[in-house]
């Protein structure tokens, strides 16, 4: 992950908590992207809900290359929709979902698609490290919070209990146990 404005990381921690709060999800309990996506008046869709999806695209998405693509934001008359890959994991939906609407909470601008007249089956989009890079921040706090971490480390759960405790992937609890500093803090916290 590249360098982050500094304070967006504590920003991120309060926004995860705010959020929770006003959802009244408990700091010890998952937090449905389909609530919070629902809360922000975001729709949800796997591609079998997206109009005028050909069989030919659905067979590409979902069976020849289900592993190629995991989640999309845009807009559509006024309303954010997000196109999620229904074949991955539940905890990787999550975090596909997580990452989407964090993109809509921080009103990042979407990505430029560029198609080539000349060269009929190519397309490049424009890409945004900075902007990838805060709302895997912010997305993935939203889902695992510090402080939701810190107690269930201070109960010595395994990532595999956290995991499924928060419906996430066991490699998103490890890189958020990494990325807050948990463990160290919790060494030294015994070393007294």
């Amino acid at each position: 992950m590249s360098a982050l404005e500094r304070g967006f990381k504590a920003w991120s921690e309060r926004t995860a908590l705010a959020f929770r709060s006003e959802l009244k999800v408990n700091i010890d309990a998952a937090l449905s992207p389909t609530l919070l996506a629902d809360y922000l008046g975001v729709q949800l869709w796997t591609p079998h809900q997206v109009p005028g999806m050909t069989s030919d695209l659905l067979d590409q998405l979902l069976e020849n290359d289900p592993w190629g693509w995991s989640a999309t934001s845009l807009q559509v008359d006024g309303t954010a929709i997000i196109i999620f890959n229904p074949r991955h994991s539940k905890g990787r939906q999550a975090s596909d979902v997580a990452h989407e609407l964090a993109h809509i909470i921080l009103e990042h601008q979407p990505a430029t698609l560029i198609l080539s007249a000349d060269l009929e089956e190519i397309s490049m989009r424009s890409f945004n490290q900075k902007q990838e890079d805060e709302a895997n921040c912010l997305g993935w706090t939203l889902l695992l919070p510090r402080d939701a971490l810190m107690r269930a480390k201070r109960r010595r759960l395994s990532t595999e209990a956290i995991a499924e405790q928060f419906g996430v992937t066991n490699s998103l609890v490890s890189y958020r146990i990494n990325a807050t500093g948990i463990e160290k803090q919790l060494r030294a916290m015994r070393r007294r």
